[in-house]
């Protein structure tokens, strides 16, 4: 049975520049046929409304990119957030100086784990979303493996394009690695062996110009990867942070969508 499949609406941020026009967006991605959105801020919607408009839409949220857990004291907040709307879900995430070390590794897993102990009352499970450098290595170790030693309670949204870390790593042995803890997945398509140039942070997200492309036109295996799902991935997001000069994000997002349909890869609703 083919996993829901879902859009990850930063893709769509150049288009939501208002609240109408994130409105406008979310039911464009419907019109589509997609199950599911993942949103990454909610344009001064009020949790409960956004819920609302997704259930008319007849639109699912498996999991949230807002709110984000970075902070152990922000943690009452997030709670009450998700559960306006209706998520048992929490993502997480770090920038590249969070893993640049062994020391800088043990903090980031040190602080992550803290976090999981003050969702646990609340019954949430946290998720971790990962770029590339994670997926670096030091001294021959994979640094997501030393992170998961030391952070043996967090779950995994695993990102497959960027666990090739620029087309070093084996994407599917990457997530056949981290199966056991993965509870969903991001799917994204380009050029994995080229450099990423990080140009810093930008309204507090990490602004990265990568050639990105419609699924099943780039080189990431994705037949594959969708072959080697674990069962508990709850749906398939895509998520196309850019997209390579000369092609168009609502176009890309459309043609992935056909691709991961047509091809029996992905439930959608048309």
């Amino acid at each position: 049975m083919p996993k829901p499949l879902s859009v990850q609406l930063y893709s769509l941020r150049d288009y939501s520049k208002t609240r109408e026009d994130f409105i406008n967006v979310v039911k464009r991605v419907a019109d589509i046929g997609f199950q599911g959105v993942e949103p990454a801020g909610l344009h001064d919607i009020p949790p409960a409304e956004f819920k609302k408009l997704l259930d008319d839409l007849g639109l699912k949220m498996f999991s949230s990119h807002s709110p984000w857990a970075r902070n152990p004291a922000d943690v009452p907040a997030i709670v009450d957030m998700l559960g306006a709307l209706g998520l048992k879900t929490c993502v997480c995430g770090y920038g590249p100086d969070e893993f640049k070390s062994l020391d800088a590794i043990k903090a980031t897993a040190e602080n992550t784990n803290k976090i999981i102990e003050k969702l646990k009352p609340a019954g949430i499970t946290l998720f971790q979303h990962n770029h590339y450098w994670e997926f670096e290595r030091i001294d021959g170790r994979l640094k997501y493996d030393i992170y998961r030693e030391l952070c043996p309670g967090v779950k995994y949204q695993i990102d497959c394009f960027w666990s090739t870390n620029k087309g070093a790593e084996d994407p599917v042995a990457m997530l056949q690695r981290f199966a056991k803890d993965t509870i969903l997945i991001h799917m994204k398509d380009g050029v994995c062996r080229q450099q990423a140039a990080v140009d810093g942070m930008k309204n507090g997200l990490l602004d990265m110009k990568i050639d990105l492309m419609p699924l099943g036109t780039g080189d990431l295996p994705i037949k594959q990867l969708v072959a080697a799902a674990p069962a508990k991935v709850s749906t398939i997001i895509v998520e196309l942070d850019y997209v390579a000069e000369g092609l168009e994000m609502w176009d890309s997002i459309e043609k992935s969508y056909r691709f991961m349909t047509s091809n029996g890869l992905a439930a959608g609703n048309k």
